[in-house]
């Protein structure tokens, strides 16, 4: 045998895979505005560095004619690379191959890779562009997906898993990126969903397009499935690595980490008026987080999504941390299901990895109503209350103006496990507020008194003096101290730093049973 005829053979059987479904497919895909499979993964990973793997798997399929059907790579590109110079594992479906549909061997590709990520212990991205499992290949199509879900679980906590809903993902398919730790939908090229429109049309009679139910606009701002948006694959591909940027590649390692900003800190003044004079007053808490943090980068998840609560990550004296904070500008910051489920699910990631927490607080109360009781209010609340009671990485509580209620122990209170709380002198930390709490403590003196309002208005800045002053909470321990805004980012680096070396044992137990 000829060994030149042996490589040429390979060369054009590997130029044949990586056409995909062929050239006038890749024409039409582009026609549409979207990148490939292979284009997506050149932007991801670093030059020259990616490595496939799975190129010449081929399905076994023989019932409905498929027999003879060609589908190169099993619509799925599969392999290993270099994101910023760290190792990062990726499946990236191509829509060009018999519409990306998911096989018993595209399952195997994409397990396989999944695999080596958990054995490695590097983040692993999946990239969706898929009509879903193939029908002509039955059961083995859905034994396919159980595979990659019962990995999905497996590298949970483990590894970081990033999906990018890059073209359709519908039905069994939606639950592999639910199951991942971050999903980035490209507008108008991504859509999810459980039941497509002609199904809902048949059962319900709704009439619905597939952006209207399953696009960015449904997922971002209603349903929260989705944690960023992105204007085109090149703006997902490089949020991913943003991303990536601020993770460690498993849970035995810390965080990436830059050079510190600047060696030096001292006060910063500016600090003293980011809040209103008026403690009603609503203002904007990303002026104060971007304020804090290095060069003002923070990546905010869920920026749609129960917006009076803020999560998301940025760096603090070059070190990563997971930013938690009351909004007040959206229903005055305070907690509600929605805003419960959020931060609790964020908490517990960045618990995972090794992400310390700052917490910004900031919160009225939990949201009074009908509609949040029936919606279990109590149990969605205590969900945050779980979250931060079973974090042992460093924990540093900033409380600016109210903390009233369980709302205070649910913004990571002392009680709750903060290692370091600091309160600004704005803080008012107490059960209620002043003006509620004397309505019910002086109810009977104020309906009898001469000017009700002038002794409810004396009462309650007597209240105020007495019991949500920061220095009541302060002496009881329940506040390490009471600082100057301007030495905010100090004594929160100060307290990271000195936490870096944190243990704390809990109970041995198999898992705790968060209130679900």
């Amino acid at each position: 045998m000829n060994n030149k005829k042996q490589i040429s053979t390979l060369h054009k059987k590997r130029s044949e895979a990586y056409l995909g479904g062929g050239k006038e497919k890749i024409v039409k895909h582009h026609k549409t505005g979207k990148l490939t499979a292979r284009e997506r993964l050149a932007l991801l990973f670093d030059p020259d560095t990616f490595q496939e793997q799975g190129l010449f798997m081929r399905h076994r399929c023989t019932n409905f004619g498929m027999t003879d059907k060609e589908f190169p790579g099993e619509g799925v590109v599969t392999g290993m690379g270099s994101v910023d110079g760290r190792l990062t594992y990726a499946a990236s479906q191509d829509f060009t191959v018999a519409g990306g549909s998911v096989g018993e061997m595209t399952a195997k590709k994409i397990a396989n890779v999944m695999d080596q990520a958990l054995k490695t212990g590097d983040p692993f991205v999946f990239i969706n562009d898929s009509g879903g499992a193939r029908i002509q290949e039955g059961v083995d199509a859905l034994s396919g997906y159980g595979n990659i879900f019962y990995r999905n679980v497996l590298l949970s906590g483990v590894v970081p898993q990033i999906s990018i809903i890059a073209g359709p993902c519908a039905g069994g398919a939606a639950y592999s990126p639910a199951l991942t730790d971050f999903i980035i939908q490209v507008e108008h090229e991504g859509q999810m969903f459980i039941t497509g429109p002609s199904v809902i049309k048949q059962v319900t009679g709704e009439d619905v397009s597939s952006e209207e139910l399953g696009g960015v606009e449904s997922h971002s701002h209603y349903s929260g499935v989705v944690h960023f948006t992105a204007k085109n694959g090149k703006e997902a591909m490089l949020l991913c690595k943003r991303l990536l940027s601020f993770l460690p590649s498993n849970n035995t390692e810390e965080p990436p980490s830059l050079p510190p900003v600047s060696q030096m800190m001292g006060p910063e003044e500016h600090l003293r008026n980011l809040l209103p004079e008026d403690p009603k007053e609503p203002y904007d808490i990303l002026d104060v987080i971007r304020n804090i943090v290095d060069k003002a980068d923070f990546l905010e998840i869920q920026e749609h999504f129960a917006p009076n609560i803020v999560i998301g990550f940025a760096r603090m004296s070059g070190h990563t941390i997971g930013v938690v904070a009351n909004q007040p500008s959206v229903k005055a910051g305070v907690l509600d299901i929605d805003s419960s489920d959020k931060a609790a699910r964020f908490i517990r990631f960045c618990n995972a990895f090794n992400i310390p927490i700052v917490t910004f607080v900031d919160v009225p109360g939990f949201m009074p109503g009908v509609d949040q009781e029936y919606g279990g209010i109590i149990r969605h609340g205590a969900k945050m209350l779980f979250a931060y009671g079973a974090t042992t990485v460093p924990k540093v509580t900033v409380i600016l103006r109210k903390a009233y209620g369980g709302a205070y122990l649910a913004m990571c209170s002392k009680e709750m496990g903060a290692d370091m709380v600091y309160a600004w002198p704005s803080a008012e930390i107490a059960v209620m507020g002043a003006e509620g709490a004397t309505s019910i403590l002086y109810s009977k003196e104020i309906k009898e008194a001469f000017d009700p309002k002038e002794l409810q208005e004396e009462k309650t800045k007597e209240y105020k003096i007495a019991f949500t002053t920061p220095y009541a909470a302060a002496g009881r321990g329940y506040v390490d101290d009471v600082i100057d805004p301007a030495e905010t980012k100090m004594a929160i680096v100060t307290a990271l730093e000195a936490l870096r070396t944190k243990r704390e044992m809990r109970p041995q137990k198999k898992h705790g049973l968060i209130p679900l």
